[in-house]
């Protein structure tokens, strides 16, 4: 591993957790502190420790936490022993999101985020080309003056098949919206613990028997302490007391990402941004500047599309004596006003999350609707008990009075088919 930084001491903690979710085994590391050299990221001196640390330790990948440039990536080939690849942070990302992708749509995302990435390249192969330069010997491969307009071809046509899964998606969710369901969005860091949070808040379902209702359900949202271990998106429904919660857990944030990333995964994000009510995880026990930077970075994110709630979740506190916990809690209440401590793996805290969570959804209206005695009255109390908090059924000879709250949306609905009963 490499990393260099302008100034101060390089932390490779990030790059090294990077390294080992995409199967890797780290056999050393260089670091630097200066100014970017153009040619080489690092300096020439600097490039020489690396080269000789690789021959020593038989290396095959040099990772670079710095974004390269096509030109630095050949040339620090070039200073390398044969064989030995050299990567950047954003394309060992991608080497990781290739791995995780497991749906159609995660596929379809990472497919986009590479071929943002190569184009580029690509375009500075045909700007070498146009000047009858040959890019082959600079690393960037040989000019294929068709390579730039495929490439945007197939872009075009990702983003065509994106957009027919976020209309299906988005017309999912207005489906359980129409259900009487609350929709909360996981959203956080990578390595918070949102999958683990999730797990101690769902409510076990039987995936046959829910299958058309929640299409999007995994069979598991695992946990694991690795990296990008939720890449698409994960679905349960949250035991959450008078309220039907559906919970989404989505893959996590990660610092330095360019935009072309975050928005070749933005219809993932999308079940951030269209939630009711968003969670956003940290991880207590990180040090609290940490802390501090992955909330304003996290909110930077969110601000851009979010108009929902958010409720600061500080995870693992079971790592973190109460005494610190208090000052995290002061020095970082600007940007987390009074969050929630809970312990995901040690299933602290929950029931005061779960009171939060039905504190912070959308108000629900009480309802009191007179049904006259038909044929269909009962299938409609029925769908009452499904899609609303029914909270009194009083059954006379000729009338049926159901008292209830529901989400303003079912509470209309009731009264269509009240009106629809009653000129019957």
């Amino acid at each position: 591993m490499a990393k260099r930084v302008d100034d101060g001491e390089p932390d490779t903690e990030e790059i090294r957790e990077l390294v080992r979710a995409a199967g890797y085994e780290v056999a050393g590391e260089v670091t630097q502190s200066r100014t970017a050299d153009p040619a080489l990221q690092l300096g020439e001196g600097k490039v020489g420790e690396l080269a000789a640390l690789v021959a020593e330790t038989g290396a095959q990948t040099v990772v670079f936490d710095n974004r390269l440039g096509p030109y630095q990536t050949f040339n620090l080939g070039d200073h390398l022993p044969d064989g030995v690849t050299v990567m950047d942070r954003f394309t060992l990302i991608l080497e990781i999101f290739g791995q995780r992708a497991q749906t159609r749509k995660a596929q379809l995302q990472v497919e986009l985020a590479e071929l943002r990435y190569e184009l580029p390249r690509a375009e500075a192969k045909a700007s070498l080309a146009k000047r009858d330069e040959r890019p082959g010997f600079m690393g960037l491969g040989e000019y294929d003056e068709s390579r730039e307009q495929d490439i945007k071809a197939q872009i075009s046509r990702i983003r065509d098949e994106l957009d027919r899964i976020e209309t299906t998606e988005r017309q999912r969710r207005d489906r359980r919206r129409e259900s009487g369901f609350d929709l909360v969005a996981l959203a956080g860091y990578t390595s918070a613990g949102k999958s683990t949070l999730m797990r101690a808040l769902a409510e076990d379902l039987d995936l046959d028997e829910n299958e058309e209702l929640h299409p999007d359900l995994d069979t598991t949202a695992e946990s694991r302490d690795e990296l990008f271990t939720t890449l698409g998106t994960t679905t349960r429904r949250m035991d959450v007391e008078e309220r039907d919660v559906l919970l989404t857990d989505t893959v996590g944030f990660i610092s330095d990402l360019p935009h072309w990333l975050v928005e070749s995964f933005k219809s993932t994000l999308d079940s951030v941004y269209q939630a009711d009510l968003v969670l956003l995880v940290v991880d207590a026990s990180e040090p609290v500047e940490e802390i501090r930077e992955k909330l304003a970075t996290s909110h930077d994110t969110l601000s851009e599309r979010n108009e929902a709630p958010i409720v600061t979740v500080f995870n693992k506190v079971d790592q973190v004596p109460d005494e610190e916990l208090a000052e995290k809690r002061e020095a970082l209440s600007a940007l987390a006003p009074n969050p929630v401590a809970v312990s995901a793996i040690e299933e602290v805290g929950l029931d005061d999350l779960r009171e939060r969570v039905t504190y912070a959804l959308p108000r629900r209206e009480k309802e009191r609707l007179v049904l006259p005695m038909t044929d269909e009255t009962m299938s409609v109390v029925s769908w009452l008990h499904d899609n609303a908090h029914v909270e009194d059924v009083t059954y006379g000879d000729d009338e049926v009075v159901v008292a209830f709250e529901a989400r303003p949306k079912v509470v209309e609905q009731s009264r269509d088919k009240a009106s629809t009963l009653a000129s019957a």
